[in-house]
Parts: C-alpha cells; structure tokens; sequence
C-alpha cells in the first residue's frame, strides 16, 4: 500500500489514545478503532507510522501489529486466550534436560535452574523435571497457579506474552521477563541455550543464523512492547 498520509497524531477517547492518520482514524484489521492504553506505546506506534516511506511495510511495525492482535484477537475473550497460552506450563523447556553430554548438561543448569528456583518461590509451585524429550505431566497446582498468573494479564500484555512464550518454548521465561527477573537478551539466550551450544560445536548454518535473528526481532519487540505499557 502507497503512504496515503501526511501526519500521525494521536486524539484522547474513551479507553486510551486514538491513532490518527491526516485526521482520520486507524482500524485494525477487524476494522476496530486502533486505540492504545498508554502514553508511551501511543508515542512508539506514532513513530512506525510516521517513519513509512513511499510505501506502507507492516513488517516494519511491529508494536502496531501487537496493538491490532490485543484489539481483535485477544479483548473479545481473554480468558480463552491466556487459557491456551497456560497449556505451555505442561511443557516448559525449562523443565526438558539433556541427559548428555557433561557441558551441555552444566550449561542448562546454570541457565535454567535459577529461573525454576524463581518461579518456585514466586508462585508456589514445584516442576517435574525430565531428562529427554518424553512427556512427564506437570503437578495440577502448577499448572494451575501459572495459568492463574496469567490470566491477571490484561489484552495488551496477553497479546505480546504470546510470542514471548511460543518463540521460547517456555511459560516460564516470559513471566521472569514481564516481571522483571530476567532481560531481553538474556531470555533469549536461554530459550536458544540448546541451538547456541550445537553452534559451538558444529559451527552455524546461514539459514538457521537468519531465522534466529527473525524470532530475535520479534521477540524484543513483544518485550518492547510490554515496557511500553508501564
């Protein structure tokens, strides 16, 4: 789509700012008004629109794409939303270990360990831990207190959590990091602790390097996006 628009303001409503374009207002894609909760996200959006070219790239915007996915996806039913995002508790890359060899296993320990220590005193709760790739059930309580944690999360932060937690593999990642245990890099880092360490040892595939650096960038945005809503 050609830039049709000379400015992007913004205009107090009813539940936040509205994004304006030549006066006009933006829709999402559901065509819902794309109206924003916070001063700061409304100010980061203004700019990805005003920093367009000639032609409109939604690539390149991706705190207006998270703001869109809140509005439509994510506000008509939260509860059902945060209820899948919880099923990743059963399955948290945290709680799946190498059994071989020695650095690899060291590796996850001192990377993981202090995030399952966290989240163990944080919520009460305890985690099966599982050498290999087969499914062990985690405790009901477990389960049940982290998806209780998340469904205190509003549409906004449900909307950037969902990358967070699908790109890491781990429920558990994404809540130190909106709680502030953890940062960006760091997360991220230990969701590709495994992918990193055979880089190591193999060397790096270009394909692979390129499609990490995609799930980086859009993994610092969702982690953006949720400081911008402070």
């Amino acid at each position: 789509m050609k830039r049709f628009y000379k400015t992007v303001t913004a205009e107090s409503v009813d539940g936040g700012r509205a994004i304006r374009l030549d006066g006009r207002a933006v829709k999402t894609p559901a065509r819902a008004e794309l109206v924003l909760p916070t001063a700061s996200l409304t100010h980061a959006v203004i700019a990805e629109w005003d920093a367009q070219a000639e032609e409109i790239d939604p690539r390149s915007m991706p705190l207006t794409g998270l703001a869109n996915a809140a509005i439509d996806r994510v506000a008509p039913d939260p509860k059902a939303f945060a209820a899948t995002l919880a099923g990743y508790a059963e399955t948290d890359l945290l709680c799946y270990r190498a059994d071989s060899p020695s650095e690899l296993v060291g590796s996850q320990a001192e990377s993981w360990d202090p995030l399952l220590d966290w989240a163990q005193e944080r919520y009460d709760v305890a985690f099966e831990i599982v050498e290999g790739i087969i499914h062990r059930a985690q405790p009901p309580e477990t389960v049940a207190r982290l998806a209780a944690a998340l469904d205190a999360h509003g549409p906004f932060q449900l909307a950037a959590l969902q990358p967070l937690i699908t790109i890491s593999g781990s429920l558990l990642i994404a809540l130190a990091l909106i709680e502030g245990e953890i940062d960006v890099e760091s997360a991220f880092a230990a969701a590709h602790l495994d992918e990193l360490w055979q880089v190591e040892q193999w060397g790096e595939d270009e394909l692979a390097r390129q499609a990490r650096e995609n799930k980086r960038a859009d993994f610092k945005a969702a982690a953006r996006f949720l400081a911008l809503l402070v």
